[in-house]
This record gives C-alpha cells, sequence and structure tokens, in this order.
C-alpha cells in the first residue's frame, strides 16, 4: 500500500512517520534508499566513517511530506502493531516504466551521487537516468538549511522536466515553485498501477455523505475524502457536481482504493502540516467540548484552544463496557489529556481515561535526568535490565547498576514483571534513549543530582560511581555522562599504593569537586571530604611532581644525547645547573621525514645538537623540535598561542598529527590542533588519505572556518591555498634547507661508514660480479663497497651474459644509506653517456654561499 506521510521524528537508525488517521510507522535506515544502503555496507565493512554518509538526522527534518510503501506489519509483545515502510525510489514508484514518463509528472526521487553539475537522481525506474542540475537545486538547498549540497540518500519531490530518448533520460527540478504550480493532468497517462500519493488533481464532487464524500478526477479515478481531511473552514458547503482541488493520500493496490485530502498544507507541494507546539503536548483540558461521535471511530473535541481532538473508542472510557454512548452527544464537555498529535491529519490526539490523565510520563521529554521512576521488568539481558516505564516508554538497567554490588545472576533477584523503583541516570529523548540505575545507594540519595559540568562548583559534595580504579587513581561517573578524576593523593588520608586493590567498578561513594573546567569538560575530585580546593590543584597524577617550568615555549637550547631509542632521543639540555633530561621524537629531527630518519641512523650517544627548541611539556618529558619551519614560524610570531588567537585565512606552519580516512589532523606550537578534512588536503583527488601525508610531516596550513564552542579548526592544506606570495621563493627556501641537512647527515656518516659517503647517482665504477639469481638480477662486490648490498636488477644487466668473477663496469643509480643498498646498471647506453658532473661539493658549496 502507498501512502503520503510526514516525518515525525529523526533518529540515527530510523524515520518515525506520521501516517493518515491517526496511524503512524517507522522507516529503518536501510529503507532509504540503494546508494544510502550501499554506503551503510561500505563503513561497516570498513569499520571506519565515511565523509560522503551523512546521519539521517543530518539528512532529514521533522515536518516533510514522503512517499512511502508498507513493507510490513508486525505485532509486538504487548499486542502493539507497528507499521514498517520503506521510502526508497525504487519500492515507492515500481508501478512505473520509462515509456510511463512525462513532462510535469510529480515523484519521490533519491539522490545517488554528487556530479560537477548536478546530482544523479535515483527515480525508482529501470532503465532511465535521472539528472537534477544545479540550478533547479539551489533554490531548495537554500530553503530546508541542511548545508551547500544535497546529501546522498536525501529524498525528493521531483518535477519532471524533460523526457529524451524515450524515457531513458529525465531532466528534473526540485524548485517549489515549480512543483507547487504542478497538476496531474490526463495526458500524464496515469493509471492505477502507477498513480502515487502526493499528486495534487482537480477532481469533482459525487456524493457527500455525513463521514465524508465521493470525488472523481483523472476522468475515470474515483476516491473517497473522509470527515478528518475535509478542508475545516468548508466542510459544510460541499455539494455535488462542484470542483475541488484535492491531494492523494494513499493508494491500495489490491482494493483500488483511493483516499483523498482537501485540507489546505497537502495542495501546495514544498508546504507543510501544522505542527502542535511543544508546550500543548501532554497538556490536560479540564473541558473539551464533544463536536461528533462516530460509533465505529471515536469522538471529536473543539479543545480550549478552538483546535479540533480525535479520541478512539479505545481512549474514551475505561473499559469497554463502561463506555456510555449518550455521555457523547454534541455539546458535551470532557477532561482530557492531549497524547499524540497526528501531522497528516493535522489533529490532536486526545485520552478520556483517567490512569492515561494523571500518569507522571507520557513521552521521554517528560522524563529528565535524577528522577526516580517507577518501572515494570520486561526483559533480562547480558547488557542489562529492560524496564517499562510507561506506555511507549522503555529504559536500559546497564548489567553495572542492577545493584550496588556486581550481580554474576541477576536473574535469582529479579523476574520479568517484577515492580522495580529506579533513577534516570540519562535521558536523550531525540534518541529515545533511557539510562536507568537501580543502585539503592543512587535511588536514595539526598545529595545533589551532579548531571554538567557548569553545576560542579568546587566544595560541591555528591554521589557517584567509580568506573575505572587504576595506578593513577579513580575515575568517577555521575549523571549524563559527567566523569571526574580523583587522583591517587585524593583517594584517602593515608597513603594507598594499589587503588585497583581498594575501589572496585560500580561502587558508590561520595565525593567533593576540587576544581572544574567546564570548557574543556575536565573535572577533579576528592575522596577526602574534608580537603579545601585550592588555586594550584594540579590536574594529573604523576610518579613525581612536575618540575616548575625553567622554559618557554620557542626558546632555543643546545642538548647532548644521552640515549637512542626507537622512537626519538633522550638528551640532556646543556648549560642547566639540574641536567633537565628531554626528548626530541625521530619525526622531529627534521621538517622531511625522510631525513629525520637518516639523522637519527646517523647520530649516537653523545652527539650535542645545537639550536633544539622548546616545543612542550607532556608530564614525565619536556618535548624538543629540530623542524627549521616550525622554529622560524614560532621565532617570527606566525603562530597562535590560543584557540581565541585564530582567525580564518590565517597561514600557520604544523605538522601532521594523525592520518584518518575521512582527513588529517595537524597540531602547531602551543597544542592547537585543527582537521584538514579529505577534500581540502589536497589539489588533486583523494582516494587514499595516506598516500598523500604521513605522520611527522611539516605543513603549511589555512585556517578554512573555527567552532568556538566545541573547539575546533577547520583547516586545508592545499598548495594552491596555503601559499603567501612567492612560491619559487618558499621553494628554493625548502630546498637549501634540504641540501643543508643533506650535507649534515653526509658529515656524520663518514665517521662510520665513510665508503657510502662517496658513492652518488652517475658515478661509474668497476665491480666483480657475485651471484646471478633466479630472477635474472645480479649481485656485486668491490673495494668501493665494502659491507654494502649492490644489486643490478635483470633490465639494467642489459643484453650481457654476465657469470660470477667477471669484472664489470657499472654506473650508481640510487643509494639507500638506511639499508646500505646499491642499485647499478651495466646497460651501455647508460654507460655510454657524458653528462656534465655535478660534484657535491659544487653542490654544498652553492648551498652554502646562498644561504
Amino acid at each position: 500500500m502507498l501512502l503520503l506521510g510526514c516525518i515525525k521524528e529523526v533518529s540515527d537508525y530510523d524515520l518515525a512517520i506520521s501516517l493518515p488517521n491517526g496511524l503512524s510507522g517507522f522507516v529503518p535506515v536501510t529503507q532509504i534508499s540503494d546508494a544510502y544502503s550501499k554506503l551503510l555496507t561500505k563503513e561497516v565493512a570498513q569499520g571506519e566513517l565515511l565523509e560522503e554518509l551523512h546521519s539521517l538526522p543530518d539528512i532529514y527534518s521533522p515536518g516533510t511530506l514522503v512517499r512511502c510503501i508498507v513493507t510490513s506489519i508486525e505485532k509486538s509483545d504487548d499486542g502493539r502493531r507497528s507499521v514498517k515502510l520503506s521510502i526508497d525510489p525504487k519500492k515507492v514508484n515500481k508501478g512505473l516504466n520509462s515509456t510511463a514518463l512525462a513532462a510535469g509528472m510529480v515523484l519521490s526521487g533519491s539522490v545517488s551521487s554528487l556530479e560537477d553539475h548536478g546530482y544523479l537522481i535515483d527515480i525508482g525506474v529501470t532503465g532511465t537516468h535521472a539528472f537534477l542540475p544545479h540550478q533547479k537545486a539551489k533554490n531548495y538547498i537554500k530553503a530546508v538549511k541542511k548545508g551547500p549540497d544535497l546529501k546522498i540518500g536525501q529524498n525528493l519531490n521531483c518535477l519532471i522536466v524533460e523526457v529524451k530518448n524515450k524515457g531513458r533520460v529525465v531532466c528534473l527540478s526540485i524548485d517549489r515553485s515549480e512543483v507547487a504550480a504542478s497538476i496531474a493532468t490526463e495526458q500524464q497517462n496515469w493509471t492505477l498501477s502507477n498513480l502515487l500519493p502526493g499528486l495534487v488533481v482537480k477532481a469533482r464532487v459525487q456524493k457527500v455523505v455525513p463521514l465524508g464524500m465521493k470525488l472523481k478526477f483523472l476522468s475515470y479515478f474515483t476516491g473517497i475524502v473522509d470527515f478528518m481531511h475535509m478542508d475545516p473552514e468548508k466542510s459544510m458547503s460541499y455539494s455535488p457536481d462542484q470542483v475541488v482541488k484535492a491531494c492523494v493520500l494513499s493508494v491500495h493496490p489490491t482494493s483500488r482504493a483511493v483516499q483523498l485530502t482537501l485540507r489546505p498544507p497537502f495542495l501546495h507541494p514544498g508546504g507543510g502540516p501544522r505542527q502542535l507546539p511543544a508546550e500543548r503536548m501532554g497538556a490536560v483540558l479540564e473541558e473539551a467540548t464533544v463536536k461528533a461521535f462516530y460509533k465505529q471511530f471515536g469522538a471529536v473535541f473543539e479543545l480550549d484552544d478552538g483546535t479540533l481532538g480525535f479520541a478512539r473508542l479505545k481512549h474514551l472510557s475505561k473499559t469497554r463496557k463502561s463506555f456510555k454512548p449518550g455521555a457523547f452527544k454534541e455539546g458535551c464537555k470532557h477532561k482530557c489529556r492531549i497524547i499524540d498529535y497526528s501531522l497528516m491529519d493535522e489533529m490532536c490526539v486526545v485520552s478520556l481515561k483517567h490512569e492515561v490523565i494523571e500518569a507522571r510520563f507520557l513521552q521521554y521529554q517528560d522524563i529528565h535526568t535524577g528522577d526516580v521512576v517507577q518501572g515494570k521488568v520486561l526483559s533480562l539481558k547480558p547488557i542489562g535490565m529492560q524496564v517499562k516505564v510507561a506506555d511507549g516508554i522503555r529504559g536500559l538497567v546497564p548489567s553495572l547498576h542492577l545493584s550496588d554490588v556486581i550481580l554474576n545472576q541477576p536473574e535469582k533477584k529479579y523476574s520479568v514483571g517484577d515492580e522495580v523503583k529506579c533513577r534516570v541516570l540519562e535521558c536523550n529523548p531525540g534518541g529515545k534513549k533511557l539510562i536507568l540505575t537501580l543502585k539503592r545507594s543512587l535511588v536514595r540519595s539526598k545529595l545533589p543530582v551532579l548531571s554538567n559540568y557548569e553545576d560542579a562548583k568546587p566544595g560541591l559534595i555528591t554521589h557517584g560511581f567509580v568506573v575505572c580504579a587504576r595506578e593513577f587513581g579513580c575515575i568517577v561517573k555521575f549523571y549524563n555522562d559527567v566523569k571526574g578524576l580523583v587522583p591517587k593523593n585524593e583517594l584517602s588520608s593515608e597513603p594507598i599504593s594499589c587503588p585497583e586493590k581498594v575501589f572496585y567498578e560500580g561502587q558508590v561513594l561520595k565525593v567533593m569537586v576540587l576544581k572544574c573546567e567546564p570548557q574543556q569538560e575536565r573535572l577533579l575530585l576528592s575522596f577526602r571530604l574534608s580537603s579545601k580546593p585550592g588555586p594550584e590543584d594540579k590536574w594529573k597524577c604523576a610518579p613525581k611532581e612536575k618540575q616548575e617550568m625553567k622554559y618557554q615555549i620557542g626558546e632555543i637550547v643546545d642538548v647532548e644525547i644521552l640515549k637512542k631509542k626507537d622512537n626519538g632521543l633522550e638528551v640532556s639540555i646543556l648549560e642547566d645547573e639540574d641536567n633537565v633530561v628531554a626528548w626530541i621524537p625521530t619525526l622531529h629531527l627534521s621538517d622531511f621525514v625522510a631525513t629525520s630518519k637518516l639523522l637519527w641512523h646517523c647520530l649516537q650517544e653523545g652527539d650535542v645538537l645545537r639550536r633544539v627548541m622548546y616545543l612542550s611539556d607532556k608530564g614525565e618529558h619536556i618535548i624538543l623540535s629540530r623542524k627549521s619551519a616550525v622554529i622560524s614560524a614560532v621565532r617570527e610570531e606566525q603562530v597562535v598561542r590560543s584557540f581565541s588567537e585564530i582567525q580564518p585565512g590565517m597561514l600557520l606552519t604544523g605538522y601532521v598529527r594523525n592520518v584518518m580516512p575521512f582527513g588529517v589532523f595537524v597540531e602547531f606550537p602551543f597544542g592547537v590542533t585543527g582537521l584538514a578534512p579529505k577534500v581540502s588536503m589536497s589539489d588533486k583527488f583523494v582516494t587514499d588519505t595516506k598516500d598523500h601525508f604521513v605522520v611527522g610531516q611539516t605543513v603549511i596550513a589555512k585556517v578554512m572556518s573555527t567552532d568556538e564552542e566545541k573547539q575546533r579548526v577547520l583547516l586545508n592544506l592545499k598548495v594552491s591555498e596555503c601559499s603567501s606570495g612567492d612560491s619559487a621563493e618558499e621553494s628554493f627556501a625548502i630546498l637549501n634547507q634540504y641540501f643543508k641537512e643533506l650535507k649534515e647527515i653526509r658529515d656524520l656518516w663518514r665517521r662510520g661508514e665513510p665508503s657510502i659517503c662517496e658513492l652518488v647517482p652517475g658515478k661509474r665504477m668497476h665491480l666483480i660480479v657475485q651471484d646471478v639469481r633466479e630472477d635474472g638480477s645480479a649481485l656485486f662486490s668491490g673495494s668501493s663497497v665494502t659491507g654494502l648490498t649492490v644489486t643490478a636488477a635483470r633490465y639494467h644487466l642489459g643484453d650481457k651474459n654476465i657469470a660470477p668473477g667477471e669484472k664489470r663496469k657499472a654506473l650508481v643509480l640510487h643509494v639507500d644509506a638506511l639499508t646500505s643498498e646499491v642499485y647499478v646498471s651495466l646497460r651501455e647506453d647508460l654507460l655510454r653517456q657524458r653528462p656534465k658532473r655535478v660534484s657535491m661539493r659544487s653542490v654544498f658549496g652553492f648551498v652554502c654561499a646562498s644561504a
């Protein structure tokens, strides 16, 4: 069955849809479109977030009309029926084919891809390609305010503007003014097998009855309009043969029944039904006047604000036996409560039942963090207990919160159907997420509820529960996922050497707030309730107190290498009476990643490194850097010292901190970090981010935008965007620095392996064949390559037949100093060439002279 619906709620996993006649259904995330489902499958397979896959809340908004098809009706354990829907165009438009498409038709489509000049739209018609130009989409995009572009999976109400090649290609428009002006006509050849909900038609009234009327439209179609869908201002003035404008609400394929609406909001595509003000939901009305009673359906009431409300038969009395039809004559007044709102009927749904009127909670929005609630056990599962708080409201008690102590066999304490008293730990009405606790210490606590960092004032004492006990202290959690640290020295008035042996996960304890930084969501706590918070409280608990900072970021020092480790150098700062020990990560030895590794390989314990910059203090170590570009940026004040100093358009020098599939994180001196999304990483198309950047790489980044609330910075790493002016001068400066570092490496290498320093690409030498491998390559030896592995690939042996022991002339192609491997060629065409030889002395002399 095809229906016109209106999005009521949007979550990450489904769309809640309001349907005609007070019904509702849901569209699972897998029933949006083929393109969206493929992205979901790809994301699950890769285990990483995809940049092009947006969540449903990013794409859809409540109040949007959509065409749906019923895929199944499921019955739950409590007898409730659940209507499962799909908005996939392939299912909604399955009655259409290429030859049936005509200009002026309005139908559903879903964005399948973004192209240079527009969008490819999936309209679900096999053999037809639908294209939406940017020009025909820009007004709609501006109106819906969901970003600068349409997103894959976005459902659209499309108007066919042009049909080409017998329906194989169609051009679309989603411009609201064009769609609103369209009316389905006989010339478009609609049939009962492809008639779509949402079509606006001109119809003629055939018959008027108390519960509605019968209409004829598109020459030979007939449909009905029930009493809920007559225009409220004209409901008493309809007459036979009257011409009206109507919108198709539903089409039943087997019974051939077509339902229509005459309500104005549905007659203007792009509009939407009237929403109910949030404060009206759950309101108790002392007097609602009966307007009409229908013994098969229920009663229509006029509410206190003049709008209409509808109560189904089961909501007119406590039981069917206690129901008295005489109490619902026109003009009778009753007390009721608004329990729902049907967007498709633009009508409140009310209940007269006493237990509903007196109910404490009607929807998730009525529940607040810290509330104590009564519930009924629905099920016990490994993750915890499912509890029914009210009709349509369910919560989860995690296994950690079933008791003050961990229960290994909770089924021995609780049974399905038991009444339990819980406290709300977290409530997210948008996601219909309700987390509860059964810990008696929390349920009975009279202390303040700590549910946000802003309320964590120094001196506040409250209850929390331990989620982690380690050697540094305990992590304690409160309500709404607020958590803080109790450092080791604040666990007790007596020293505790092993906190993990004293405290356990889930333990409820009284804690006192020492210090809080709401913006950073940092919270320092104490179990010593007599402690007095002071302004000098430390954030982190370290094995030894941090030394007073003697150096400032940007300060230049000389260091001596104490020890080489796999990922860096441990050094001592010279001319420091305290012999301060610091750390230089390998990737901070140079601006060039390859050079950093070479320098680490060449340097030895006892070597002195000049002009190294103090970069940061990470707790146990002072971090130093030799990156010349970073040092220059700090010395020339081309840096930002805090988030507040960042301005869009700034060019900042930093280094790659992490490479993710969706982009690159860049860190700058003074600790500020930013993200360069995949689309802003390179002037070339980026398939794999790891092909373009590596961790530790020095970069120049342009600030694109900032989000002060979330403390986020978006960056651009495209070379075309990050040049400060004279790109030739910048390139020469980088090349100049590279040659300087190569000379430094060559000088260091001469101490241990002087032979490799004499080998440069283009040098000719005589070698002795050692071995010829099965793959055709050959190994060589010689007095000038002692201790090195010299190889010539099969191609570089040319057409020569060689044998072990022969002496051959070879040309050096490449030297890999890290692996001590040399690659040579025996090809005559290379050996015959006599290019002008550029000596290393002349290169480095030139570099030094220009510097």
